[in-house]
Parts: C-alpha cells; structure tokens; sequence
C-alpha cells in the first residue's frame, strides 16, 4: 500500500505559518455501544513528494476505512468530536443518480482537523441536527460545492461559510479542475478511484466504496491550504470568498415551471393534442418512480416516451408493437402508460387546458436567434463576449466565472435605459453580480453596449 506521511505548513489560522505541522488523525472502530477511539491506530498525515517524483498513489486514509454512522447513539458521538475539533471541516456526498429517485444524498462523509473521517448515512438517521449545531460557525471545504449543497440542505444542512476548492480552481485560472487533477498538481498525490457512478444506497456498504468515499475528503484540508496561498499571490483571495459567499446566499431556486417541456425528443412533437399526451406520460412517470424511489428512466426513457405519444396506442397490443416498449421494465406499467395516454387525449379535447406548443418566458431567447429577431442585441453580446473575453485572459480564468453568461445575455438582450455607467453597475448588480465581477465588468459592457461592433460574418 502506498501511503507516505504528508507534512503540511498550513494547519494554523495563518496560512502563511513556515514551521510545518504533521497532522495526527485518530481512527475509531465499532464496538456493540456505539464508536470508541482507538489510540493504538493513530496515524501521521501524508509527506510531500518531490514535484520531479512520480505522484504518489494514496491508496486507503491513513486513519483506515470508517464504518458507516447509522444509529443516532453514533451520530451525537460524532457531534461532540466534530464541536471539540479544530478548523474547517471537509464534506463531500455521494449520491445514487441512475439508481434511486432524486439527487439526495446517500452518503456524507466529514472530516475536521485532528480527527478521523466520519461517513454518515442520512437514510437511516431520524434528523442530523447534531451535526448542524456542531459545525456552526465553521467553513466548510467542499469540492464543486454547487454539485453538492442541494443534496446537503435536503438532509438538513448548510454551511455558514464556505472553501471551494474547485471553483478556487478556476479562479486560478487552471483548465482542469478535477479533484484528482489539483491534488496531483498541488500535492503531486493521486488517489485509488473506483466507484465514481456506483449504486450508493447499497446497504451494506463494501469496504472498497467506503474507502473510495473517504478518499474524497482525506487531503482537502491540505488542498484548501495550499490553494489559499496561490490566491493570496495572485491577489484573489477575496474575490474567491465572495464567490463562495454567492453560493450560499443566492436565492434558493423555486420549482422549473414545466419540467416535462425538458423532455429528450419533445421537438419532434408537432402538433398541442401530442404534446398534451406527452406531458400526461411524463406526469404519470413521476408519479411512478417517485412512489418506486426509482430514476424515470428506468422506468420509460424519454425516447420512449415521445415513441407512446406519437402512436396514441389504445391497447396493450398496439403499445407492446412500439418497439422502444419492449423492454421489461417499461411493459410492466403497460396499462398506467395507456391511461396517460387516454388522459392527454381527453385533455387535448378542452382549448383552456392543452398546453400551448410554446411556453411563455421572460428569458431571451436562444442565441442563435439573435441575429435574426434582434440583430442591434446579437451585436452587444458578440461585442460584449469578445471584449470580456480578453479581460478574463488577463484574470486568468475562464469568462464564464469572470461573469456569468445569463448574466451577460440579459443584460445584452435587455439593457439599461438610458445606458450610463451607473445604470449598467445597478443592472449587474441586480442580475447577481458581485461586487468584483461589476467592477472588472462594468465599464467594459457600457462601451460595448452604446457602440457595438458590426455582425461578424
């Protein structure tokens, strides 16, 4: 097993500290009462290696692979170690996407300073309000936080600050972000990675998807550190805390108004009573899968569901004929699908309820459109893009974080009236940019938005 001690220089509140620390990360095991420390298997962290080196495999956590947290005994244990530790803690979840119904989380792992990892199930804890309360206060380091906060607060957490490690990343400027990616580049380490689209909600666990899950916060302590200072010589720091910030302070998104508009293959659809069948299918899909705890697409894939739509099948016969219908999984609810399909029919017959082929929107429309329907707005935003574009070369990162493209799009397909530097700082700012992006941002977009270059061929 390749696994070296790792000292690092950042684990006081000074990022900056030059006399190394090595880190002490204490195991635990299970015992028929709960979790009990086990002083004999106290481990170092993990020792640098020459950059000229090959990177080194991190096999398995030096503190070894934890059990799973599934009692609420367990869990208060691990709330008075989480409140006696130190620093930020490190949180990753794993989600079983193609397995189960929703985004939620069916694994969190946390790791704070000093201490072991702790993998907890949230299916099998009544509340994990301990765990809340203990890590007040605390910043959280996560990795593509954006993946994971929403699964986080449908489990009953959230974190009053926050360390991205990824978007940190792409504030730097670097093209891959990965974890595995700035790991290696930063700490010249690589990890043993396995399981990243396995079924988590698997019980028991195995040993190897515990190890691999516990991989995802063993070095973001280490990473975070080590990141800071890059921001701080590149004299982001600050930048990248308002970013963080954002991400916790954004409105919360409500519901998607007609989500089953997203359905894969909807534009072949080219008539109302079709498409009112359509969204019947999709409807009674999700009340299938949800009731099953299982992804709609197990169930009826998109394609197939359109296939249905268009055929209007009225027996079981004329639907298994379908050959997008032959498999098992969506035979089995022949007859509901038939039902959606007579409910979208008979929806279809009443003018005040068909769904128009159109939904209505407030946002722009596609971009591609521009040229045609608005070409004076198709000039601001080509001219915005290319003029932004060289600003976030100089920023050294991708423009995309410089300002965030909806952001531009409105602002260019509905600017200011009358355009002046203080109305387009307000527009910015009421779009969601923070107060960096507006002043990096600002003076540019009024130029480019009061005298737009011609159309490029």
């Amino acid at each position: 097993m390749h696994v070296r001690r790792f000292a690092t220089r950042f684990r006081g509140c000074d990022p900056t500290e030059s006399n190394p620390k090595e880190v002490t990360i204490s195991s635990a095991h299970l015992t028929a009462d709960g979790f009990e420390d086990s002083p004999d298997n106290v481990h170092q962290g993990h020792q640098p290696q020459d950059r000229h080196d090959e990177p080194t495999l991190i096999e398995q956590p030096v503190g070894g692979i934890p059990p799973i947290v599934d009692t609420q005994a367990q869990l208060e244990h691990v709330a008075e170690k989480l409140r006696a530790g130190t620093g930020p803690v490190a949180v990753d979840t794993e989600r079983a996407s193609g397995y189960r119904y929703g985004q939620r989380a069916f694994l969190i792992q946390l790791k704070r300073q000093g201490d072991t990892i702790w993998l907890l199930d949230p299916e099998a804890l009544e509340s994990l309000a301990p765990i809340q309360q203990a890590l007040n206060g605390v910043e959280w380091i996560l990795h593509a936080a954006i993946q994971d906060l929403p699964s986080l607060r449908q489990a009953g957490l959230w974190p009053d600050r926050l360390f991205d490690t990824e978007l940190a990343g792409r504030l730097l400027g670097y093209h891959k972000v990965s974890l595995s990616a700035l790991l290696e580049h930063k700490l010249n380490i690589t990890l043993a990675k396995e399981h990243s689209a396995a079924d988590w909600s698997v019980r028991p666990l195995p040993e190897d998807m515990r190890n691999y899950a516990a991989l995802d916060v063993e070095l973001l302590h280490e990473l975070r550190d080590v990141i800071i200072l890059e921001l701080q010589a590149a004299h982001k720091l600050e930048i990248a805390y308002e970013e963080f910030n954002s991400l916790l302070t954004r409105p919360h998104k409500p519901p998607r108004k007609d989500p089953w508009r997203r359905t894969s293959g909807i534009h072949e659809i080219t008539d109302r009573r079709t498409l009112a069948i359509v969204k019947s299918l999709w409807t009674t899909r999700e009340k299938i899968a949800r009731s099953r705890d299982l992804p709609p697409g197990k169930l009826l894939n998109d394609r197939s569901l359109v296939a249905v739509a268009k055929s209007k099948p009225r027996t079981v016969p004329q639907l298994m004929k379908i050959p997008r219908m032959r498999r098992k999984a969506a035979s089995r609810d022949a007859r509901r699908w038939l039902q959606a399909v007579q409910d979208g029919i008979k929806v279809a017959q009443d003018p005040d309820k068909v769904p128009p082929m159109r939904a209505s929107s407030q946002s722009p429309p596609a971009v591609k459109a521009w040229r045609d329907k608005e070409p004076l707005a198709a000039r601001r935003l080509q001219t915005c893009r290319n003029r932004l574009a060289r600003v976030a070369a100089q920023q050294n990162m991708p423009l995309e974080n410089l300002l965030l493209p909806e952001t531009l799009r409105e602002i260019c397909w509905r600017p200011p009236e009358p355009i002046t530097p203080e109305s387009v700082e307000r527009r910015l700012s009421d779009l969601g940019a923070r107060p960096w992006q507006i002043q990096a941002t600002s003076a540019v977009i009024t130029v480019a938005l009061l005298d737009p270059d011609p159309l490029e061929k």
